[in-house]
């Protein structure tokens, strides 16, 4: 059996394990989901969830005779998500933080970093992140359409090294293990292709929307970027025993670099700068030797014209020293430059965060 470590992870779970009987939520199979979240974050490790169920749980409380209309299945989705967060709630003595997203928030610059921020912020106070996609206001062609790679996104957004999705079956397999008896498990996929692909079937429930295909999607989009991809069967108790271990009882397909790779990569290499942030010597030092966030106060000019979540050149008596994702657009950075942390709101009457480029955003050259 393959083992992996991990530190940050996104869980993915279907609406096959939440609404196993398609109307309403369900702790059959939670159960053993739930202890191995509480473990982890006990044994200092960062839980994400991005949970389907919303739809099939509002489905019982809005009644239809017909194929529900986008309208209908909106009024679900609405009701249902209020009970398949208090489901999930059930099970811990922690809180629940919901977030809510569409398509069109993961592809706008400036909420594609809002979005990072939140799900920092929710870590940062000890809640447990739960991702849905928003489909009581998502139009079709603003849908991220299912809950895969939705996983996939969050991940990427959050910046987690690992993405684990919770299936119906034990994992990648060479045929469709309902189909074939003669199937087997592919424990390791160590490169996606289209022979992995040409593996992929349909969706397995009613209840879901995704089937294998969109799993493997999934893991190219995380392991194409450092994030290693597991999918299990969540409706086995003993998944969730061997994964404590650090085990992979299913399929594990593995990254193609770290995480902090791919983005320092993805840093340096892809964004193009819109400005120069220049800094004092007690900024550059704070950076280069104690790994820290660049704030205001140690701001001594801003150049450019540039929006929040850009890419900038931090500099330092005229040489680069990082460049990384800023957090304030030119205008309100300028106001702000030298100021403490604690005037930020007083002097922009608004205050998002005391940080202009975090850490994580930030290459050091």
């Amino acid at each position: 059996m393959n083992r992996f470590t991990w530190q940050r992870a996104v869980i993915k779970v279907g609406s096959a394990l939440i609404a196993p009987e398609g109307n309403e939520c369900s702790g059959r199979y939670l159960l053993s989901l739930a202890r191995f979240i509480t473990a982890s974050r006990e044994a200092g490790k960062e839980v994400i969830l991005v949970s389907s169920g919303s739809v099939a749980a509002g489905r019982s409380k809005v009644k239809v005779r017909h194929n529900a209309s986008i309208a209908e299945k909106q009024a679900m989705a609405a009701i249902g998500q209020n009970l398949m967060m208090a489901n999930w709630q059930r099970f811990f003595d922690f809180p629940c933080a919901q977030v809510l997203l569409t398509a069109d928030d993961l592809r706008d610059r400036t909420r594609y970093v809002n979005i990072k921020n939140t799900l920092r912020e929710i870590l940062k106070h000890n809640a447990l992140p739960i991702v849905n996609e928003n489909d009581t206001v998502a139009a079709n062609e603003l849908k991220v359409g299912d809950n895969d790679n939705l996983g996939a996104y969050t991940a990427l957004v959050a910046q987690a090294d690992t993405l684990i999705i919770c299936s119906d079956i034990d994992g990648l397999f060479t045929a469709d293990p309902r189909k074939d008896n003669t199937a087997t498990l592919i424990p390791h996929v160590g490169k996606i292709d289209s022979t992995i692909y040409g593996l992929a079937g349909g969706a397995g429930t009613a209840v879901g929307t995704g089937g294998m295909r969109t799993k493997i999607e999934a893991a190219d989009k995380c392991t194409s970027s450092g994030i290693q991809t597991l999918i299990v069967n969540g409706r086995k108790g003993e998944t969730f025993d061997a994964l404590l271990e650090g085990e992979v009882p299913g399929t594990l397909f593995e990254a193609s670099s770290t995480p902090a790779n791919a983005r320092r990569l993805w840093l340096t290499h892809t964004l193009k700068t819109a400005g120069r942030i220049e800094v004092d010597s007690g900024a550059k030092e704070a950076l280069m030797q104690k790994g820290a966030s660049l704030l205001p106060s140690g701001i001594i000019d801003v150049v450019g014209q540039f929006e929040q979540g850009d890419a900038v050149e931090v500099i330092c008596q005229g040489a680069v020293v990082a460049k990384g994702l800023c957090l304030y657009n030119a205008k309100d950075l300028g106001l702000i430059k030298g100021k403490k942390s604690k005037d930020i709101a007083s002097v922009l009457g608004y205050e998002t965060t005391d940080v202009a480029v975090h850490r994580d955003d930030m290459v050091l050259y």
